[in-house]
This record gives structure tokens, sequence and C-alpha cells, in this order.
């Protein structure tokens, strides 16, 4: 193998920067040409790739975001547009591909590989932590600290006028950030998709609360939220923060969305060292000759797996810190 390409697909996560940065800079150092393909997918198809050098990544291991760009593509569903794909790396001569992306973008490396030949690795870069495989995803570390961060700043607003907030935050539909973050900052209650919604349970804890004197209330609820139809999808902050007010009519109550901030600012250090070393793990899979396969961690241990058995792997909602969570909130 002479020459790989890297790109990032879907949406962005901090540690992307920290696997590009590595995949070349290790590539590089096995004799191999680098190329980087900007917009994922859609960069893929329509051409957008230029060659890297070490200095193309010089001090981007931090940065949140990707520098390679991404996007959305659904043309890389169709057959035209894996071909246009598949043409773009034979112009360039591009015998293996690292996708850093989540479930979507290793679906396309899927493709790629069992229908063209092309030889891919997938990185998990999602803030959602939604990879049944793998114990973390590249992001979600960061995610939890900026909403941690978040909600300490909102205590302090909320403490002193005596006000609950309802705090939505990101994790399509699964409830990782929520509960992870939850358990670092001392939330007050927690609502996930994994479990059943119950305002009535969650009005109660709240006015116990109230009735020993807690009045600043931090209720993370995670996007995805459902309960037999009473909750679709957007605007669950809202949603749940009127379930409360209907009965609670004289609470002191508002509702936060977290939203994209979650995605922004620099990658935690965990993030960073999880990039790298998930980037040079793909280029050594590639240099060995392997294809189709996904780097995950598994009790602090990297490793490599085969792509279609990870992707059939059914995603294990963590019991033990939800509830670790809920034990913690009781007065």
């Amino acid at each position: 193998m002479k020459k790989i390409g890297v790109l990032t697909s879907g949406g962005d996560s901090q540690g992307m920067n920290a696997a590009v940065y590595a995949t070349v800079r290790c590539a590089l150092s096995h004799g191999l040409t680098v190329y980087g393909i900007h917009d994922g997918y859609r960069g893929l198809i329509d051409g957008i790739v230029e060659e890297l050098s070490a200095k193309s990544v010089e001090g981007i291991v931090n940065r949140g975001g990707t520098v390679l760009g991404t996007a959305r593509c659904s043309e890389m569903k169709t057959p035209e547009g894996q071909q246009k794909a598949v043409d773009t790396l034979k112009k360039y001569g591009i015998e293996g591909l690292v996708v850093i992306g989540g479930d979507g973008s290793f679906q396309g490396a899927k493709v790629l590989s069992t229908n063209y030949g092309i030889k891919v690795i997938g990185i998990p870069g999602t803030i959602d932590n939604d990879l049944a495989y793998t114990d973390y995803t590249l992001g979600f570390d960061s995610a939890v600290a900026v909403v941690a961060n978040n909600v300490t700043q909102l205590r302090d607003t909320m403490s002193c006028n005596k006000r609950s907030c309802v705090v939505e935050v990101m994790g399509r539909d699964c409830g990782d950030i929520a509960i992870f973050a939850a358990l670092a900052c001392g939330a007050e209650a927690v609502c996930v998709p994994e479990k059943n919604y119950d305002a009535d349970a969650l009005a109660e804890t709240i006015r116990h609360n109230e009735s020993v004197g807690k009045f600043d209330n931090i209720i993370l609820v995670s996007e995805g939220l459902r309960s037999d139809g009473t909750l679709d999808k957007g605007h669950e902050a809202e949603k749940v923060m009127n379930d409360i007010l209907k009965r609670l009519p004289e609470i002191n109550i508002r509702s936060v969305v977290i939203g994209h901030l979650q995605r922004g600012g620099d990658a935690t250090v965990f993030d960073r060292k999880l990039g790298v070393i998930m980037g040079a793990h793909a280029v050594k899979c590639l240099t060995e000759g392997k294809t189709d396969r996904v780097i995950g961690i598994k009790n602090d241990v990297v490793f490599d797996e085969d792509m279609l058995e990870a992707l059939a792997k059914k995603k294990t909602f963590n019991e033990q810190v939800y509830n670790l969570t809920k034990s913690l909130v009781k007065y």
C-alpha cells in the first residue's frame, strides 16, 4: 500500500482532528502518501481532495470540529454516488480509506469495502456514544464536559433566584450524555430515551425537594425522550417544563437547550488521546492489509473489530451509571 485517504463524515465531534492528525503523521512515518478528503462523502463524490503533509495537520490535536469539514450525503446511498466515490479514489490511486464518523458513516464505508473492494477502516467519531461495540466514541467525553460546565454556570443564576431549570442535551436515541453529565454536575433528575418518562414521578421529586428547602433543581433531558407517544422528538425541554408546570403551577422554572455548543470548543485530554491512539491504530491496520475493520476501546484497550460484526451489536444502556445518578439526588 502506497496511498491512503482520510475523511470525516456525519456530525462533527471533538477528537476528530486528533484522529486526522495521527492518521496523517503515522502514515507519513510509514512512507505512505496521504490525501485529505474534504466534506465527507460529499467531497469524495465531488473529488475535493488534497495531499496532506505533516505541516497540514500541525496544531490541530486540541481543536474541536474537523479541519477536513463534514457533511451529510444522501447521494452516497445510491449506486451512482458510490461509483463516483470509487472513481475519485481510483483517480488519486488511494488504496486504503480511513473513515471517521458514526453509524451512518460506517454504513458508507461498508458499501465501499463490500461492493467495490476498497480497504476501509472506521474510527468512531460521534458525541452520542451510541455505537455498541466500543466503550467510548470520539467527542463524547468533550460533550459531557460542555454540559457539565454549562450546568455549573446555570446553578449560579438558578440558585439565587430559587429557580429550577430543565436542560436539554444531545444524544439522538442514546441517553449517555445525559446520565454521565448528570453524574458529573449533580443534577436532581435525568430523563432519557431508554427509560419511561414519568411526568408525575418527576413532579413529585421536585415537590419533595422543595419541601426540604431545595428550589434550584436541574433536570437533564436527553433528546429523543418519549413515552407512549406523549412526547415527539424535538423541543423536549420545553415539553417537560410544561408537564411540570401543569402539576406544579406555582413553580419558578425555565428551560434551556444547550444544543450545538456540545460539539464545539477544544477536545478534552481524553478525546485528544483517544483520537491519536485510534488514528495510529487505523494506519497500523491498513499497513497490515486489514480491511472492513472499525477501531474501538474496551477497558482502556484500543482494538479493531470486523465492521459487520460491530455494527450488528445492540447498544446496552448503562444501568449502573443511571442508578448511581438517581441514588445521589435523594434529599
